[in-house]
C-alpha cells in the first residue's frame, strides 16, 4: 500500500513538472523540437476540437430542437448509413498518406508526388465505388431493411460521400506536412457554413410543410454543400505548402514496385482499421434502425452527441501524435505514449463523474423535455469517457510504428463482438419495451469498445 502511494505521488510530482513545462514553452512560444512541434500541433488541434465539437454540438442542438426526436432519429439513421458507405471510399487513404509523406518531408531527397498521384489515383476510384454503390441500394435499404422515409436522404448522400471524402484527402496532406493551422481554419468555416445554412433551411422547409422526406434529403445535401466550400479554401493551403518546386518530378522520384508492395500492405492493414472503426461506431444506429422507431433512435444519438463533445477536453488527440510518433522511438516513444494516457485517465476521471450525476439536467437543458427517455442512455455510455481517449491513443501509436494490423485484426474482432451484442440484447430487450432496447444497444457498445482497448492494451505488452 505505501509502495502504491509513493508511486501515485511520484506520477502525480511528474505531471506537474511536465504541465508546467508545457505552459512555459507556450508562454514563450517555443515550439523548438519535437516536444515543441508536439505542443504546437496540439495547441491547434485542441483548438480545432474545440470549434468542431462545439460547433457539432450546437448543430445537433439546433437540428434536435427543430426535428425532434422523431425526424432527428431518422436523420442520424440516414446519416450513419452514408457514412458507412462513404467508409469504402477511405479504406485507410489518409493514415497511409500521413505515414508515407510526413516522412518524405525528412528527406533530402523526397517522392511526394508520386506518393500523392499513387494513393490520388486509388482514392478517386473509391470514392465513384462507394458512390455508385449507395445509389444502387438506397432503394432496397430505405424501404425494405429499414422500412423508413429515407430514400431521398441516401440519394442526396453520393454528393455528401465525394465532398467529405476529397476534402478528407487534403487534410491529410496538411497533417502530413504538420501543419494544423490551416486545418483549424477549414474546420471554423465548415462548422459556421453549416450552423447557418442547414437550421434555415429547416426552419423555413418545416414552416412551408414540407415532407419529411424532403427535409432530410435538403439537409443532407447542405451539409455537402458545407463540405464543398471548406474543400475550396483547402484546395488553396495545399497549393501554397506543396510548392512546385517540392513536387517537381525527376527518374529518381518514381515509386519502385517494392515500395509500392510496401504502400499496399499498409493500405490493406488500414483499410481493414478505417472499415471495421466505421462499422463500429455507427452500426448500433443502423441495428437499432430496423427494430425501434424514429425516436428512440434520437434518444440515442442525443446521448452519443454529449459523449462525442465531451472527449476532446481528456488528453491529447491522436490525430497529433500520429506524425510525432512516427518519428520516436525507444525510450522516448515509451515516454511520450505512457504520459499521454497518464493525463487521459485523469481528466477522464473527472468529466465522467460530472456526466454521471449531472446526466438528467444535461439532457434537459441541451435537448429539451422531449428528450428526457435519453437520460439513462447517457449513464451508460458515461463509460466511453475513458474508452475513447485511450483508444484513440493506442491506435495512434500502433499505426505510427507501422503496425496497423495489430489494430485491424482486434478491430474486426471488436466489430463482430458489438454486432453480435447489438443484436443479441436489443431483440432480447424490445419485448420490454423500445427504450429498453436502445439501453441495450448503449451496453453492447460499451462492451465492445472495452474489449477493444483491453485488447490493444494487452498486445502492447
Amino acid at each position: 500500500m505505501n509502495f502504491l502511494k509513493k508511486d501515485i505521488k511520484k506520477n502525480l510530482k511528474k505531471e506537474e513538472s511536465d504541465l508546467r513545462d508545457i505552459w512555459r514553452r507556450i508562454k514563450t512560444r517555443d515550439f523548438s523540437g519535437n516536444t515543441g512541434l508536439a505542443i504546437k500541433n496540439s495547441m491547434y488541434q485542441f483548438s480545432t476540437n474545440i470549434v468542431g465539437k462545439i460547433g457539432s454540438f450546437i448543430f445537433v442542438i439546433i437540428l434536435a430542437r427543430l426535428l425532434m426526436p422523431e425526424l432527428f432519429g431518422l436523420y442520424s439513421l440516414a446519416l450513419s448509413t452514408i457514412l458507412i458507405f462513404a467508409a469504402f471510399s477511405e479504406l485507410g487513404i489518409g493514415a497511409t498518406l500521413i505515414r508515407f509523406i510526413s516522412r518524405e518531408f525528412g528527406k533530402k531527397t523526397r517522392k511526394i508526388k508520386p506518393l500523392l498521384l499513387y494513393l490520388g489515383k486509388i482514392k478517386s476510384v473509391l470514392i465513384l465505388f462507394s458512390a455508385i454503390a449507395l445509389l444502387i441500394s438506397a432503394n432496397y435499404i430505405a424501404n425494405t431493411l429499414y422500412q423508413k422515409p429515407i430514400f431521398l436522404a441516401l440519394l442526396a448522400g453520393v454528393l455528401y460521400i465525394v465532398f467529405i471524402r476529397a476534402t478528407g484527402f487534403l487534410q491529410s496532406m496538411l497533417r502530413a506536412s504538420n501543419n494544423f493551422r490551416s486545418i483549424f481554419k477549414r474546420e471554423f468555416v465548415f462548422q459556421t457554413a453549416r450552423i447557418i445554412l442547414v437550421p434555415l433551411a429547416v426552419f423555413f422547409a418545416l414552416k412551408y410543410s414540407l415532407s419529411d422526406e424532403n427535409v432530410l434529403m435538403l439537409i443532407i445535401l447542405l451539409l455537402a454543400a458545407s463540405f464543398l466550400i471548406t474543400f475550396v479554401l483547402l484546395f488553396f493551403d495545399i497549393k501554397k505548402i506543396y510548392s512546385d518546386k517540392l513536387l517537381q518530378p525527376d527518374k529518381k522520384q518514381k515509386l519502385s514496385k517494392k515500395q509500392k508492395t510496401t504502400i499496399n500492405k499498409f493500405l490493406i492493414a488500414t483499410a481493414t482499421l478505417a472499415l471495421s472503426g466505421v462499422f463500429f461506431g455507427n452500426i448500433d444506429r443502423v441495428m437499432l434502425g430496423h427494430f425501434v422507431e424514429g425516436e428512440f433512435i434520437g434518444y440515442y444519438t442525443a446521448a452519443f452527441s454529449l459523449i462525442g463533445a465531451l472527449t476532446p477536453l481528456i488528453g491529447f488527440a491522436a490525430i497529433v501524435l500520429l506524425p510525432i510518433f512516427s518519428r520516436l522511438k525507444g525510450k522516448r516513444l515509451e515516454a511520450g505514449f505512457k504520459k499521454s494516457l497518464r493525463i487521459t485517465f485523469l481528466i477522464a476521471t473527472g468529466v465522467f463523474l460530472a456526466t454521471l450525476f449531472l446526466s438528467y439536467f444535461a439532457i434537459l437543458i441541451i435537448f429539451g423535455r422531449s428528450y428526457i427517455p435519453a437520460e439513462n442512455v447517457l449513464r451508460i455510455l458515461a463509460a466511453l469517457l475513458f474508452a475513447i481517449p485511450a483508444t484513440a491513443i493506442y491506435q495512434s501509436y500502433y499505426i505510427s510504428q507501422g503496425r496497423p494490423s495489430t489494430v485491424a485484426k482486434l478491430l474486426v474482432v471488436s466489430t463482430i463482438l458489438n454486432i453480435i451484442l447489438n443484436y443479441a440484447l436489443i431483440t432480447s430487450l424490445l419485448p420490454y419495451g423500445q427504450i429498453t432496447a436502445v439501453y441495450g444497444a448503449a451496453i453492447a457498445t460499451l462492451i465492445s469498445k472495452f474489449f477493444y482497448l483491453g485488447g490493444l492494451a494487452w498486445r502492447r505488452r
